[in-house]
């Protein structure tokens, strides 16, 4: 650790300056030699080295939203190649290449503080070893080595020995406490971090190959830190618990208001989203306008929980326009379909009359011949023809038929789908 902590000795001097300034605040207000001072120094340069990495973080965001983009692309990739992975990766990289994303772009802030946190690393082992570096001269060495941390001296390491510890002014057992409360912290932030990444904000509906890297960082880097931290000052544990802590609550943040399409947060962030729309009958702010703006620019390319955004909208009476408002009423801008097409209100399909059965069919025949209505003569006989003439009883009999009445056999007969009125009588069978 020490080798490396040496690569990034560069900028040990602008990063001993920071905690010197802010040392010099803090030892006003609660003693020079005291840990506050020196420990909300600590604090204090990664509070603003995160600050200065947000046009970074922000850069991730997108690159993030760009790998979103590319998951239908990734999934027809998987469904071709899907019993050749050697094709399946050569494809996947060829599509990162053309559209310019990174999968790895995930890593950038955790790369980009690195070469503090090591100088920051090589700061405190020089104050441990009693060397003066940087800024730091020995007015402010001693003082760096009188502050305490809940016992533990600012540059004590949970592998120390008790004659080193009791050189700083603690004793073995403080100094270990206080160290392995932090380590189990640390590492405990950054699996929650990891776990309400994946479980939280992404989309499940497609497998890539940035879900299983997220995945095994998920559980490597909390190992890692439990592994080194035992080897870290108590002065780095603080430095890389409060940015745990505060990448956490940034990632809480981002989850919250800008989640993943198709993840189990935005199906939250949207039910929130139609909760206060159909409560106040608009949008607020920016945000939420560009939420109902992208969803409605989506069209038949919705997924489920926007599906659903959309029909809640249109139960309650509302209505999204292209601009990200919401109207009330059927505004023609915005009365989607459940499959997502866009476009004016569709009329009220037509009702098809239900079919009755042969039964339902008799029965209607027999309550209306019971009601007394008057026979209609449909003979097969040619007109003017007697009914009682040469062509026998049975055909004249056979070709009597009662007269249906609106509302009687007639209407059952019409919504079974045959034709209205009279009906051709059919050609007799020649014998």
């Amino acid at each position: 650790m020490d080798t490396i902590a040496s690569l990034f000795s560069f900028i040990t001097t602008p990063v001993s300056w920071v905690i010197v300034q802010f040392h010099t605040v803090y030892g006003a207000i609660f003693g020079p030699d005291t840990g506050w001072a020196w420990g909300l120094s600590i604090v204090s340069l990664v509070i603003l080295i995160r600050i200065c990495l947000i046009p970074l973080f922000v850069k991730q965001i997108k690159a993030t939203r760009g790998m979103q983009t590319l998951q239908p692309e990734m999934k027809k990739i998987q469904e071709r190649y899907k019993n050749d992975k050697q094709r399946q990766s050569e494809e996947m990289m060829k599509l990162y290449k053309e559209t310019g994303t990174n999968p790895l772009s995930s890593c950038l802030p955790i790369l980009a503080q690195s070469p503090f946190f090591f100088a920051l690393y090589h700061v405190l082992n020089s104050i441990a070893s009693n060397d003066t570096i940087g800024v730091i001269n020995e007015r402010l060495l001693a003082s760096a080595q009188k502050a305490h941390i809940f016992g533990a001296p600012l540059a004590a390491k949970f592998t120390d020995d008790a004659s080193k510890v009791e050189a700083l002014g603690s004793s073995l057992t403080d100094v270990r406490v206080v160290t392995a409360i932090m380590i189990v912290l640390m590492s405990a932030s950054q699996f929650f971090t990891q776990r309400q990444l994946m479980t939280k904000n992404v989309d499940t509906t497609v497998k890539t190959p940035f879900m299983q890297q997220q995945k095994m960082l998920m559980y490597v880097f909390p190992i890692m830190f439990a592994v080194f931290g035992i080897n870290f000052p108590v002065g780095v544990l603080v430095y890389w618990l409060t940015t745990n802590v505060w990448t956490m609550g940034q990632q809480m943040y981002v989850i919250r208001n800008n989640p993943t399409p198709g993840s189990k947060a935005q199906a939250a962030y949207l039910e929130r989203l139609l909760k206060h729309v159909t409560d106040t009958g608009k949008t607020r702010g920016r945000g939420q306008r560009s939420v109902v703006k992208a969803i409605v620019a989506k069209g038949r390319d919705r997924n489920e929980f926007e599906r659903k955004f959309v029909n809640g909208l249109n139960k309650a009476g509302l209505a999204a326009q292209a601009d990200g408002t919401v109207v009330k009423g059927e505004a023609p801008a915005a009365a989607q379909s459940a499959d997502g097409a866009s476009g004016t209100t569709a009329a009220p399909k037509r009702q098809q009359p239900k079919r009755q059965s042969k039964a339902q069919r008799q029965s209607a025949k027999q309550a209306g011949e019971s009601a007394g209505e008057p026979e209609a003569k449909t003979s097969l006989s040619k007109s003017g023809e007697p009914e009682d003439g040469q062509q026998g009883g049975k055909s004249a009999g056979a070709a009597k038929k009662p007269a249906q009445k609106p509302g009687g056999g007639g209407r059952s007969k019409a919504q079974s789908g045959q034709r209205k009125g009279p009906q051709r009588p059919k050609s007799p069978s020649k014998k």
